[in-house]
């Protein structure tokens, strides 16, 4: 499969945990192999396998056993800091990580794909079977809150 690896990253970006990431990844790939008499029947197959790795991830998050996973990464460096600066920028990164899992499912959805992946509309609307202006509506709603809610807790105590 050409897109194995988009399909790779993908799932690690939902799922965080690199294993988790593999076996979806090899799960989808199986569930393909099985459709490959009918595969030539889709347009477009590689939007056809992403859609089905976003479900198939959505589902293991949903799942009781992934009670352990998280829906955003921590992919955040800067070698050039001071360690008062990393301990921000992770608290922050924790913040938005706690903020981001209390969003409505496709508020979180559209600002994983849109912000952290950097999956432009078009691919956006194709994945989430959505249109452009509901997912520019949806992803402005959702930073909105991410902004109203860090705003929250970094003036907590300043009157």
């Amino acid at each position: 499969m050409p897109f194995k690896d988009k399909l790779y990253r993908l799932a690690k970006r939902l799922l965080v945990s690199t294993e988790e990431a593999e076996d979806a990844t090899q799960e989808i790939l199986m569930k393909l192999w099985s459709k490959n008499d009918n595969i030539g029947k889709y347009n477009n197959v590689e939007a056809f396998a992403m859609t089905m790795t976003k479900n198939f991830c959505l589902d293991r998050l949903k799942s009781k056993q992934a009670g352990n996973l998280k829906l955003v990464h921590s992919n955040y460096g800067d070698d050039n800091s001071s360690l008062q600066k990393q301990v921000e920028a992770n608290d922050s990164i924790s913040w938005v990580q706690k903020i981001m899992e209390e969003l409505p499912e496709q508020q979180k959805m559209v600002l994983q794909l849109r912000d952290v992946e950097e999956y432009d509309f078009d691919e956006i609307g194709e994945l989430l079977d959505m249109k452009p202006t509901a997912i520019r509506v949806t992803l402005s709603r959702a930073r909105k809150t991410v902004r109203e809610r860090l705003m929250q807790k970094h003036s907590y105590g300043i009157g």
